[in-house]
């Protein structure tokens, strides 16, 4: 998942470059999102993986 929100800021950074604003704020918007929900899914993970059942 974080390689997607790689991915998404890579094309946010070329598209600014390009000076296409809107595909970069969008691309930025994507890459922030897909991070959050990465670094959710990583705590969730960290807390519900280490029960242990019997």
């Amino acid at each position: 998942m974080f390689a997607w929100g790689i991915l998404f800021l890579i094309i946010a950074i070329v598209a600014a470059f390009l000076g296409f604003g809107g595909l970069a704020g969008t691309a930025a918007w994507a890459a922030q999102v897909v991070f959050v929900v990465g670094l959710i899914l990583f705590v969730l993970t960290l807390i519900f993986g280490r029960r242990k059942t019997n």
